[in-house]
Protein backbone atom coordinates (compact mmCIF):
# COMPACT_ATOMS: atom_id res chain seq x y z
CA UNK A 1 0.00 0.00 0.00
CA UNK A 2 2.74 2.09 0.61
CA UNK A 3 4.45 1.61 -2.68
CA UNK A 4 1.14 2.30 -4.53
CA UNK A 5 1.06 5.41 -2.71
CA UNK A 6 4.75 6.22 -2.84
CA UNK A 7 4.10 6.07 -6.74
CA UNK A 8 0.85 8.15 -6.72
CA UNK A 9 2.77 11.27 -5.06
CA UNK A 10 5.66 10.88 -7.39
CA UNK A 11 3.73 10.66 -10.45
CA UNK A 12 1.05 13.76 -9.27
CA UNK A 13 4.76 15.69 -8.35
CA UNK A 14 6.28 14.82 -12.00
CA UNK A 15 3.06 15.84 -13.49
CA UNK A 16 3.26 18.97 -12.35
CA UNK A 17 7.44 19.65 -12.74
CA UNK A 18 6.68 18.93 -16.25
CA UNK A 19 3.62 20.49 -16.91
CA UNK A 20 5.12 23.86 -16.32
CA UNK A 21 5.94 26.15 -18.93
CA UNK A 22 6.02 29.94 -19.47
CA UNK A 23 3.13 31.41 -21.06
CA UNK A 24 3.03 34.04 -23.63
CA UNK A 25 3.02 37.16 -21.00
CA UNK A 26 5.33 35.59 -18.82
CA UNK A 27 8.07 38.06 -17.54
CA UNK A 28 11.41 37.05 -18.85
CA UNK A 29 12.85 35.56 -15.90
CA UNK A 30 16.29 36.54 -14.13
CA UNK A 31 19.48 34.62 -14.74
CA UNK A 32 22.99 34.26 -14.85
CA UNK A 33 24.73 33.39 -18.14
CA UNK A 34 28.00 33.61 -19.53
CA UNK A 35 29.24 35.41 -22.56
CA UNK A 36 31.89 33.30 -24.45
CA UNK A 37 35.01 35.92 -22.99
CA UNK A 38 34.05 34.77 -19.82
CA UNK A 39 32.16 37.39 -18.61
CA UNK A 40 28.98 37.19 -17.17
CA UNK A 41 25.60 38.37 -18.32
CA UNK A 42 22.23 38.93 -16.74
CA UNK A 43 18.65 38.95 -18.53
CA UNK A 44 18.35 41.82 -16.58
CA UNK A 45 21.09 43.17 -19.01
CA UNK A 46 18.55 42.40 -21.99
CA UNK A 47 17.72 46.08 -22.96
CA UNK A 48 14.18 47.26 -22.70
CA UNK A 49 12.59 48.47 -26.28
CA UNK A 50 13.83 46.14 -28.63
CA UNK A 51 12.33 42.27 -29.20
CA UNK A 52 14.58 40.15 -27.89
CA UNK A 53 14.86 36.18 -29.08
CA UNK A 54 16.64 33.58 -26.93
CA UNK A 55 17.75 29.81 -28.44
CA UNK A 56 18.26 27.62 -26.31
CA UNK A 57 20.34 25.04 -28.39
CA UNK A 58 22.74 21.72 -28.18
CA UNK A 59 26.14 22.14 -30.32
CA UNK A 60 25.08 18.14 -31.46
CA UNK A 61 21.56 18.80 -32.18
CA UNK A 62 19.96 18.14 -35.76
CA UNK A 63 17.36 20.31 -35.56
CA UNK A 64 19.32 23.46 -33.81
CA UNK A 65 22.27 22.93 -36.50
CA UNK A 66 18.72 23.36 -39.13
CA UNK A 67 17.51 26.33 -37.26
CA UNK A 68 20.86 28.11 -36.74
CA UNK A 69 20.81 27.38 -40.35
CA UNK A 70 17.92 28.78 -41.49
CA UNK A 71 18.49 31.65 -39.35
CA UNK A 72 21.99 32.51 -41.52
CA UNK A 73 19.66 32.58 -44.55
CA UNK A 74 17.98 35.33 -43.34
CA UNK A 75 20.13 37.28 -41.41
CA UNK A 76 18.95 41.08 -43.18
CA UNK A 77 15.60 40.47 -41.24
CA UNK A 78 16.97 39.67 -37.76
CA UNK A 79 18.62 43.29 -38.05
CA UNK A 80 15.67 44.97 -35.43
CA UNK A 81 15.89 42.34 -32.86
CA UNK A 82 17.97 41.52 -30.36
CA UNK A 83 18.74 37.52 -30.57
CA UNK A 84 20.61 35.77 -27.48
CA UNK A 85 22.16 31.99 -28.51
CA UNK A 86 22.20 30.26 -24.95
CA UNK A 87 23.45 26.77 -24.63
CA UNK A 88 25.19 24.38 -21.89
CA UNK A 89 27.63 23.24 -24.36
CA UNK A 90 31.50 24.02 -23.67
CA UNK A 91 33.23 26.55 -26.14
CA UNK A 92 35.01 24.21 -28.65
CA UNK A 93 31.40 22.75 -29.08
CA UNK A 94 29.90 26.31 -29.40
CA UNK A 95 32.72 26.92 -31.70
CA UNK A 96 32.54 24.74 -34.15
CA UNK A 97 28.73 25.32 -34.33
CA UNK A 98 29.29 28.65 -35.57
CA UNK A 99 31.34 27.68 -37.87
CA UNK A 100 29.86 25.20 -39.60
CA UNK A 101 26.12 26.43 -39.30
CA UNK A 102 25.69 29.79 -38.14
CA UNK A 103 28.60 31.98 -39.18
CA UNK A 104 26.51 34.78 -40.53
CA UNK A 105 24.75 35.00 -37.22
CA UNK A 106 27.98 34.90 -35.05
CA UNK A 107 28.77 38.39 -37.50
CA UNK A 108 25.66 40.08 -36.47
CA UNK A 109 25.97 42.97 -33.70
CA UNK A 110 22.93 42.08 -32.21
CA UNK A 111 23.62 38.14 -31.74
CA UNK A 112 24.71 37.55 -28.22
CA UNK A 113 26.53 33.90 -27.23
CA UNK A 114 26.01 32.59 -23.85
CA UNK A 115 26.64 29.68 -21.78
CA UNK A 116 24.64 28.32 -19.26
CA UNK A 117 27.32 26.94 -16.90
CA UNK A 118 25.05 26.87 -14.08
CA UNK A 119 22.58 25.26 -15.77
CA UNK A 120 19.49 27.23 -14.50
CA UNK A 121 18.29 27.91 -18.21
CA UNK A 122 16.20 24.60 -18.07
CA UNK A 123 14.51 25.01 -14.61
CA UNK A 124 13.84 28.59 -15.31
CA UNK A 125 12.37 28.30 -19.24
CA UNK A 126 11.22 24.89 -18.88
CA UNK A 127 12.39 24.23 -22.47
CA UNK A 128 10.56 20.94 -24.00
CA UNK A 129 13.66 20.21 -26.01
CA UNK A 130 15.95 21.47 -28.67
CA UNK A 131 15.87 23.71 -30.00
CA UNK A 132 13.55 26.21 -28.14
CA UNK A 133 12.71 29.54 -29.48
CA UNK A 134 11.40 31.75 -27.06
CA UNK A 135 10.22 35.51 -28.51
CA UNK A 136 10.22 38.13 -25.91
CA UNK A 137 8.42 41.72 -26.77
CA UNK A 138 9.99 45.28 -25.92
CA UNK A 139 8.52 45.36 -22.44
CA UNK A 140 10.28 41.88 -21.64
CA UNK A 141 7.20 39.36 -21.73
CA UNK A 142 7.03 36.59 -23.43
CA UNK A 143 5.01 36.40 -27.01
CA UNK A 144 5.66 32.96 -28.37
CA UNK A 145 7.49 30.23 -27.83
CA UNK A 146 8.27 26.77 -29.88
CA UNK A 147 10.48 23.90 -29.34
CA UNK A 148 9.58 23.36 -33.10
CA UNK A 149 11.97 23.82 -35.52
CA UNK A 150 9.16 23.71 -38.33
CA UNK A 151 7.89 27.13 -36.30
CA UNK A 152 10.89 29.39 -37.07
CA UNK A 153 8.76 31.29 -39.91
CA UNK A 154 6.32 32.56 -36.78
CA UNK A 155 8.92 33.87 -35.16
CA UNK A 156 10.26 35.91 -38.46
CA UNK A 157 6.39 37.09 -38.96
CA UNK A 158 6.11 37.85 -35.09
CA UNK A 159 9.45 39.63 -35.10
CA UNK A 160 8.61 42.24 -37.82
Amino acid sequence: MKKILFSLILCAFSTIAFSQTLTPGSALPAAVFYKTDGNSYSTNQIPKGKKALLMFFDATCEHCQRTAANMSKRTKELTGINIYMITQDEQRSIDYFFNKFGKPLQALKNVTILQDKDRVFIPLFHPKQYPSLYLYDKSKNLTFYSSNEKDLQKFFDLMK
